[in-house]
This record gives C-alpha cells, sequence and structure tokens, in this order.
C-alpha cells in the first residue's frame, strides 16, 4: 500500500518560474553556469552554488549553510512562496521531440522506501548518501524530485486530463526546447481519490533518484530518532518524487567506451570474442542492434555486430539476463579487465539517447579503443531485477522526464 501524499509545496512566483528553473548543476559546463550565473540573478543556480557571491569555490558544511542562506534571501524577496495548504501537483513535460510526460509532484513515504513498498534497482554509494543526507539536514529543502513509476491507471489518468483542461499555475519552456506546465490540484475529494488510487498499489518503483531516495531516508531515521515527540507527521516522514505511468516512462541504453583492449591486439581480441558471439563485420555505415542480447561494437574505424550464441542462453536469475551484465560477464570484466564499473577510469559512458556517431567520434579521436551499445532495458526487466531484490549495473539506464530544479520544493 504505497502513501503517497499532498504537500505545501515552495514554488516561484508565476512571472519568475522561467527564471528560477534550472537543470542539475553537473549537467551545465562551466561557460553554460557562468553565464547564468552573470545574467539571470533569479537562476536557482545562485542557491547551490553560493560561493559565486564571494567569487570562490566553498564546499562542506559551509557550502551547505550558504545554500540555505541563499534560498531563505529567494523567499523574503519573493522570488517564492509557500503554498497555504497541501495540494498534488499535476506536471506536464513536451519535450523537443514532442514526447509527452505527464505526472504527479507528490510527497512520498520514507517509510514505505524501508519497507521495499517503494523498490529499488540500483546500488548506491554509502558516502554519497550521507553527504546528501548531511546536505538536506542543513539546508532544509530539496528541490529536486526523486522519479517514481506507478502501473498505468485510468482512475488517475482521468483526473490528470480533466486537470489540464483548465489554465495552467505555470508554463514555461526551456532553452532546450521542453515546454513545462504545472496545475495545482487542491480539490479535497479529488485528492482522497488520488490517494485511494495509489494505496491500492502494493508497489511502485524508483525509476531515476536512488541516491536522492536513500539520503532522505536516512535523514528520515536520523530526524525520528532525534526526536523524542516523534509522530510520523513531520515532513521529515516524506520525501517530494514525481510519478509517472509506467506507459510514459522513455528509457534509454548506455553505450560503452573503453579506452583500451587490455594489452590485446585488435585480432586477438576478435578471436576471444567469437567464442562467446557470432560476429558479423558491419563496415563504416553506423550500425544499432535492434534485439535483446544483441550488441554493437565499434572497432578501428568498423562497426560490428555480436550476437550472444544461443548456447549461452542459460539465465539463473533476471539479471543475468539484462544486457548490460552479459557485457559485464562476457567482455568487460573477463577479457577487458574492468572490474569496477562505477570507478574504473578505463570506462566511460554515453548515454544513448546521443547518437552512435558519438561513440564512432570518441574513438576516432583516439581517446579510446572501443566502443560498445546495447538495446535499452524494458519497463519489465527494471521490475523482475527490484522484485527480485538484484540490483543493475551501474548506468544501465537513462530514464527520462529529466525536471527541472526549483520549480517545486520540499521543506522539512
Amino acid at each position: 500500500m504505497a502513501k503517497i501524499l499532498p504537500f505545501k509545496a515552495v514554488r516561484p512566483t508565476r512571472d519568475k518560474v522561467s527564471l528560477v528553473a534550472s537543470r542539475s548543476y553537473q549537467t551545465y559546463t562551466q561557460a553554460e553556469r557562468e553565464a547564468r550565473l552573470d545574467y539571470n540573478p533569479f537562476s536557482f543556480l545562485h542557491i547551490v552554488n553560493p560561493g559565486y557571491k564571494y567569487d570562490r569555490e566553498i564546499t562542506g558544511t559551509e557550502r551547505y549553510q550558504l545554500v540555505r542562506n541563499r534560498y531563505l534571501e529567494f523567499k523574503e524577496d519573493n522570488v517564492f512562496v509557500h503554498d497555504r495548504k497541501p495540494n498534488y501537483y499535476i506536471y506536464k513535460i513536451v519535450d523537443r521531440d514532442k514526447q509527452v510526460f505527464n505526472g504527479i509532484v507528490a510527497a512520498a513515504s520514507a517509510e514505505d522506501y524501508e519497507k521495499d513498498v517503494i523498490k529499488k534497482h540500483e546500488d548506491t554509494i554509502e558516502y554519497r548518501e550521507r553527504i546528501f543526507k548531511d546536505y538536506l539536514k542543513t539546508v532544509g529543502f530539496n528541490a529536486e524530485p526523486v522519479l517514481l513509476t506507478y502501473p498505468d491507471n485510468t482512475v488517475i489518468s482521468s483526473i490528470i486530463k480533466a486537470t489540464q483542461k483548465e489554465r495552467a499555475e505555470f508554463e514555461f519552456t526551456t532553452t532546450f526546447r521542453d515546454t513545462h506546465y504545472l496545475w495545482k490540484l487542491e480539490d479535497f475529494k479529488t485528492i482522497a481519490t488520488i490517494k485511494q488510487q495509489f494505496e491500492k498499489m502494493p508497489t511502485i518503483y524508483i525509476a531515476d533518484g536512488h541516491h536522492r531516495s536513500a539520503s532522505s531516508y536516512l535523514l528520515y531515521k536520523d530526524e525520528k530518532q532525534q526526536n523524542p515527540e516523534h509522530t510520523g507527521l513531520e515532513s521529515y516522514n516524506h520525501f517530494m518524487t514525481f510519478l509517472i505511468p509506467e506507459s510514459e516512462l522513455r528509457i534509454h541504453e548506455f553505450n560503452r567506451l573503453i579506452k583500451d583492449l587490455n594489452g590485446l591486439s585488435k585480432e586477438e581480441f576478435l578471436i576471444q570474442l567469437d567464442t562467446i558471439f557470432r560476429i558479423e563485420n558491419r563496415g563504416i555505415m553506423p550500425y544499432k542492434p535492434s534485439k535483446k542480447h544483441h550488441f554493437s561494437m565499434y572497432l578501428d574505424g568498423e562497426f560490428y555486430s555480436l550476437y550472444l550464441r544461443k548456447t549461452l542462453y542459460d539465465f539463473k536469475t533476471s539479471l543475468d539476463a539484462l544486457d548490460a551484465q552479459i557485457l559485464y560477464n562476457t567482455i568487460l570484466q573477463p577479457i577487458l579487465g574492468i572490474d569496477d564499473l562505477r570507478n574504473d577510469v578505463r570506462i566511460s559512458y554515453i548515454n544513448g539517447k546521443k547518437d552512435v556517431i558519438n561513440v564512432k567520434s570518441a574513438i576516432d579521436a583516439g581517446d579510446y579503443a572501443v566502443g560498445f551499445g546495447m538495446v535499452p532495458v524494458a519497463i519489465n526487466e527494471i521490475k523482475q531485477i527490484a522484485d527480485d531484490g538484484l540490483k543493475m549495473p551501474p548506468k544501465s539506464t537513462f530514464i527520462e522526464p529529466k525536471l527541472r530544479s526549483g520549480v517545486t520544493i520540499y521543506e522539512f
């Protein structure tokens, strides 16, 4: 039974939302960040990059406190307003490819995370969990929702469609040409209906934001332990999420780029692959696989197709059948010597939303020796792995939509 609740969001005023909203800090180049900080005083980047005011890099707890200071200044200057009563927030994104995402911004339960009602499919790094937990504890807010997905639901879908017939509270287009819309849903009966529909769902799944979820859970545990009058109703019991139906998720693969052939010649490498795959040289024409257990490879100016030999289709678990795991088990680890997919400097990743030519260009430039591609993971694969209590390899999925920071803010 999933507990998905309305909450009182802090939001930019209608006239400033397009100026406030930002992508995740790490996705900007230094030049992009500097341009926004120099010429847009309302950008949320000013909050998360408080050292800009002092023209120096600030880290650790000093940075966290300054982030909170900048946030409070935005509130004092009425850039942000705090809604008076709890709402669900209907959110819609139409991206530049005309892909449409419809969902609900709401508060999810940290207790549901603990009890595996909210299911995970990725490992998290403990020190990153602790760092972000300490950050949340100091700044007192979260401005980037965790992306959750749920089985398509006709009742919730009809409410979303009906709400979207009204004028949106927010409507703005980004420089990426994505258009964002937000509606406040504050009718008591409609809120109760949505809440009941989620309560009927035994599980929902994290699509993107495993570290944010884990950090919010750690915050909940800390605050609960330190509060002798804990009731379960405090804001730290929940964390901000964006929930969309499974059919509207857009899942891309990640291509793998490897810097060298681990001491092998091209011919020696291909001979080792031949034991595991049926190999076909596709020449200079770009090639992408179209089936599970089929892979693309770019090596020495040519594309290859790699078909896993059917005699090796002996999968003991749902994870064994995952293409990213197969690639690791058959090539990356035993042949190329990549043991740690997360930290080995010899491997890099390019999300599959970008053209395969990006892989070719990186290798042709001499930065890498070989690249691999695969088909995207299906939502049912993600769910099965989560249900089985297993964890996918790092960079197995690049999932959309990506929300902007600072459009809705959840305070603790």
